[in-house]
């Protein structure tokens, strides 16, 4: 499988991180099949798109990883969920991870969508 290097972009249109778009290009096998597999997870249940993009976006906070957090708040508002929506996330974890944490994950979220 060859990947077009002209192609910067992951799902719903949004631009690919500079690493993951690297690993998409060296290794588009890969990458096709990491994509795979999270449309293969999304069609597993019954959750809709919204409310899976919510999930993935708590997950991202929960692991404190920001590169997956800002990916996922870039791809929520391109599918139309308010700033607002995506904070609520971040607030929502102040008592399952603790207060610093949470507001790392807030940080996070602001950082994408107070650039609008």
């Amino acid at each position: 499988m060859t990947r077009d290097p002209s192609q910067s972009t992951g799902s719903a249109g949004v631009p690919l991180p500079s690493t993951a778009d690297q690993m998409a290009t060296e290794h588009p096998d890969l990458w096709a099949a990491f994509q795979s597999l999270g449309e293969q997870a999304s069609l597993a249940g019954t959750l809709d798109a919204r409310t899976r993009r919510l999930v993935h976006l708590a997950l991202a906070i929960a692991s404190e990883s920001q590169g997956a957090t800002h990916s996922h708040v870039r791809r929520a508002l391109s599918e139309g969920l308010t700033p607002e929506e995506l904070e609520h996330v971040a607030l929502l974890a102040i008592t399952t991870l603790g207060w610093a944490r949470a507001m790392k994950g807030l940080n996070w979220v602001r950082d994408i969508t107070r650039l609008r």
